[in-house]
This record gives C-alpha cells, structure tokens and sequence, in this order.
C-alpha cells in the first residue's frame, strides 16, 4: 500500500493494484474495534476521477459545477478542484472553501434561491457575480448589494409528484420572467442565462423537453429587452447512474442543438451533485444497544401479519443517525441497505430487524424494518452510497462527533490523474510511500478528516 499526504489536516491512502475498499473498511474495523468503536467513512476518491471521465465520455461539452452542499470535505473539494470541475455555492462559508483552493470566480455560481444581504456583498467583493434569482425581491435585494452581479434566471419545472412537491417552492413562471426582465432593465441588473433544475426521483424525462423548450422561450424573450443570454444552467438531478446519465443525454441532446447549438455561444452547464460523491463513500456503524421488540409494532399499519409471534424481533441502536450521517433520512427514503460486516452462514436465520440512531428521539429511525442475522452489541453495520447529504456539516446534537474519514485512492486513479496533467503540486510533493506489511493505524496510514 502506498499513500500521500495532501496537507496537515488529511491524507489519502494511495492503493496498490489488489488492495480494494473492503481491505480498508476490515483494517479500519479492526483498528476501531480495539480503540474505541466510532462511526467512520472510507471514501474512494479516486470514484470521483472515474465518474468525471463518465461525465466527459457521455455529457461534454455540458460543463459541471458541483454543488458543494453535497459533500464539503477537504479531499473532495481538492480533487474536484484539481478535474477543473466548476462549484455551485449555496452560502459564504462554501464559497470561502472554494476559493481557498484558488478557483477562480468565474468557475463559481452562488445558487442559494434566498441570499442574504451580508453575503451578497461577501459575492461582490470576491468577484462571484454569477448567480440564480426567481422573484422580485430578490432581484432588488441583488441590485442594492451586488451591482455586478449576473442573473441566472430560475425557471420551475413540472415534475410534480406526490414526492416532489418541494420543487415548486423555488422557480419562476414564464410569465413571471417578462416582469422580472422589466424589474431588472429598470433597476440595471444583468441577466445573463436561464436555470431549471429536474430532481433525480422524477422519471418523466420528457419533463427536460418541456425544460429546455421553456428556457428558450425566456432566452427568445430576453432579446426584447436587449439581455445578451449566454448560459444555460440544466441543473442537478444526476444520480450517478451511467444508464440514467446516458437516458438523458439521449433525451435532452437533440432538443440543446436545435435550441442552443454550439454557434449560439450559449454555454450549457450542470450541476451533478450525488452523481460525483453518493458512492464514493461508505459508512460504518457500530451497534450499540439491542433489545428485543414485538413484531407487529414493527409492521407499517395496515401491513397483514404473517409470522411466527415465537420468532425473535430485534431493534438495534447504531452509534450514527438523523442527527448525523442519516440526516437525508428525515426529507427522504434512506437510497441504501445495511450489509452486515460479520461473516456468517448462507442458511443462517433472518429475523426482522429496526435500526435507530443512538439520540433515543423518535424520529430517529434509521431502517423501519429489515431482515438481518442475530446481531450483537460490538458488531459492524456498513452502508454504501453514503457520500451525499451532511458530510462536512456539524450536528449540534448533544455531544454528536463526526465519523471519521479515510480517504484512499487506487494506483491506476492517481495514474490517470497524472496522465491527464490534472495532479495539482500539492497532491505531488507530499507523495509518499507506506509499506504494505504494516497494521495501518490512522498515525501512520491516514489521517482523519474529523
């Protein structure tokens, strides 16, 4: 195994061809087993190389900008930085992070839909001019604390459902737009573009048709006001999937070269959050607490019983939860299942199962109901697709710590890195190597990014 330190705050384990991601998670598990049993992630970096060079392969010349809400973490941002990957900034402290790794403004959008006043003027002052507006009073706001800022106007969609109903808090009519045009030639505010975002759960892909027809119609619209449109902002919505990637690529790449062909100079841009960081990451939990429950409390309500009342049901308390890394559990369906770590046999009995983080509140469920082996109170749970939601933000529950990160990266990545010339000199100078036979401890394989 061979690593290099980035700075004084992380590494990454740099892996030699062999060693995989349930290497690390054993050897982690097997150190926080008998140092103290917390939470941690293994993040593979490296995903984020691949999943940049599927987005090349597939969606270029759609530039990303990746929202750093998603996942904020050091090693995240410093390789998305190095892939020249843009970022889409939701409040001062992100774009702070991001421009500390020296991307330049013009690579940076502020996208948060309600801005406050002492960041607008925190945009103006580094230059970030580029950012969405959807109503009125936001767009005065914009013009009385950033003179030179470049509006994104912020179009709704119509991917409506009963899950989806969050999207038409934020968004403006067609209708609308001609008055925010007006609103903004009076008050000598640039608008710039047009943006729409289509959520990941909608599986109406005809709705970025719709999308991309009614962001020409605002662009057609802006020439009656003299605006000089040049950016198409087709939101996030990417789950990571090749195949959902290519579905839409296949739906919406007609329709942009019609619309917005490459002589227009629009430039299309995207902003694919979880497609980059959900499976990056892996969490492991501890259980901490176990009793047994009876069954049909478990059941969803109107769910017929069709059990054994003699069976054993257990619930199990994890050292993680809402108030942590579940965060995303209280807004949605949890996008991933427990595996268990333990070895056990394939004819090995299956009980049903709940799992709840360790704050003892109500809404902190985890898994309403699963089946798992009997599990003791020590043994390890591990959930994949866990890159996206809270990491890097600080829960004020109680005394909740943040999981630990170990951050690693395979050979063959970091060659590709090298052989695209994207290795930044930070990543390169502080290369160096581990040996292979040694019980990696976080002193000498990783540090932690806590």
């Amino acid at each position: 195994m061979k690593g290099f330190l980035e700075d004084a705050n992380y590494s990454i384990g740099l892996l030699d061809e062999g060693a995989t991601l349930a290497d690390v998670i054993d050897n982690c598990i097997y150190e926080h087993t008998h140092t103290g049993k917390k939470a941690f992630y293994v993040g593979d970096l490296g995903k984020l190389v691949r999943n940049n060079i599927q987005w090349q392969n597939v969606m270029a010349p759609i530039k990303p900008f990746y929202p750093v809400r998603c996942n904020s973490t050091p090693g995240v941002l410093e390789i998305l930085g190095t892939l020249g990957i843009g970022f889409a900034c939701s409040s001062k402290s992100e774009m702070a992070l991001v421009q500390d790794l020296g991307i330049s403004p013009e690579n940076i959008i502020y996208t948060n839909p309600c801005k406050q006043a002492s960041q607008l003027k925190y945009a103006a002052k580094a230059g970030i001019n580029i950012m969405t507006c959807d109503n009125d009073t936001e767009l005065k706001k914009i013009s009385r604390n950033h003179p030179n800022a470049k509006l994104l106007l912020h179009i709704a969609t119509e991917d409506i459902t009963a899950d989806e109903e969050m999207n038409m808090k934020f968004g403006t009519t067609l209708k609308n737009c001609r008055h925010l045009m007006e609103c903004a030639k009076e008050l000598g505010v640039q608008i710039v573009g047009v943006k729409f975002h289509v959520s990941g759960s909608c599986k109406d892909l005809q709705t970025y048709i719709h999308a991309i027809s009614d962001a020409r119609c605002v662009f057609d619209m802006a020439e009656e006001f003299g605006f000089k449109m040049n950016m198409l902002d087709i939101g996030g919505g990417f789950t990571g999937s090749e195949l959902q990637l290519e579905e839409v690529n296949h739906v919406i790449r007609p329709l942009l070269d019609v619309y917005f062909p490459k002589e227009s100079g629009v430039n299309v841009i995207a902003e694919p959050g979880c497609y980059y960081v959900s499976s990056a990451f892996t969490l492991a939990v501890n259980i901490i607490a176990k009793k047994t429950a009876e069954y049909d409390k478990l059941l969803p309500s109107g769910v017929e019983q069709t059990r054994n009342d003699d069976e054993p049901v257990f619930t199990y308390y994890i050292n993680d939860g809402v108030y942590g890394s579940f965060a995303s559990k209280l807004s949605e369906k949890l996008n991933t299942i427990p595996e268990v770590h333990k070895k056990y046999k394939d004819d090995e009995p299956l009980f049903a199962s709940s799992l709840w983080g360790p704050s003892c509140d109500e809404l902190d469920q985890i898994v309403e109901n699963c089946l798992l082996p009997e599990l003791s109170v020590g043994d390890w749970l591990i959930f994949d697709n866990m890159g996206s939601g809270t990491l890097g933000e600080q829960s004020t529950f109680n005394d909740y710590q943040r999981p630990l990160i170990y951050y690693m990266m395979s050979f063959s990545d970091w060659d590709e890195m090298q052989d695209a010339g994207i290795a930044s000199d930070t990543l390169m100078k502080n290369f160096f190597f581990v040996p292979s036979c040694i019980q990696l401890s976080p002193e000498d394989r990783f540090s932690t990014a806590a």
